[in-house]
């Protein structure tokens, strides 16, 4: 039996979403976003102590696995998400349905363009000459873009849905179709342009 054969091909994300016309724009993200097609974006951890085993992992899985770092709000993995896989990958489920039906687009290439969108290209680092420290502007890698944009949207989330009556699936559905659209008024968006901003004050 050949390779080809094993492939599955009709497979669909939650059986309503078809990766494979997922395109990814931004050259510099094209090998560490990984659209790749499957049934459930649960992988069980397998990418752990790989590297770049993160690079390998669907992009829908890591933003379900930023989410359930949404808990307190300035406290990682602790309060009603902490470490509930099941419970960020209803809500990402749900955000979807919600951003297809507003959309009537594809929710994964939305997300794709969402983290386009909202990585930055520049970043600061802390440099120290005789006692006297300063920031000094540098180019940031693309796994780290993907890193800091996906932490940029569950920030975003995070923020609007604390002590809010809307659900943090509609918070969700709403930052990543701002963030695709390039909109000043996604927070991830707007953490991006800041971060480039005070990059290009350090060169």
């Amino acid at each position: 039996m050949s390779k080809q054969s094993l492939e599955y091909p009709n497979l669909l994300l939650w059986e309503k979403w078809d990766l494979k016309g997922v395109k990814v724009q931004d050259p510099g993200l094209l090998n560490v976003i990984n659209v790749k097609p499957m049934l459930i974006p649960h992988s069980g951890g397998r990418h752990e102590h790989k590297k770049f085993g993160k690079t390998r992992v669907n992009i829908v899985e890591r933003l379900v696995n930023e989410l359930m770092h949404f808990g307190k709000k300035y406290a990682k993995n602790t309060g009603r998400m902490g470490g509930k896989k099941q419970k960020s990958l209803n809500v990402v489920k749900t955000a979807f349905a919600v951003i297809e039906l507003r959309t009537g687009q594809n929710p994964v290439q939305q997300l794709v363009r969402a983290i386009e969108n909202a990585s930055p290209n520049e970043d600061t680092t802390r440099l120290s000459y005789g006692g006297v420290v300063y920031h000094q502007s540098v180019d940031i890698s693309p796994v780290r873009r993907v890193d800091i944009a996906l932490r940029f949207i569950s920030e975003g989330v995070r923020e609007a849905a604390f002590n809010s009556p809307r659900t943090v699936e509609e918070v969700l559905a709403d930052e990543i179709i701002q963030a695709a659209a390039g909109d000043a008024n996604s927070y991830a968006v707007r953490k991006k342009n800041e971060q480039e901003r005070v990059a290009m004050a350090s060169r």
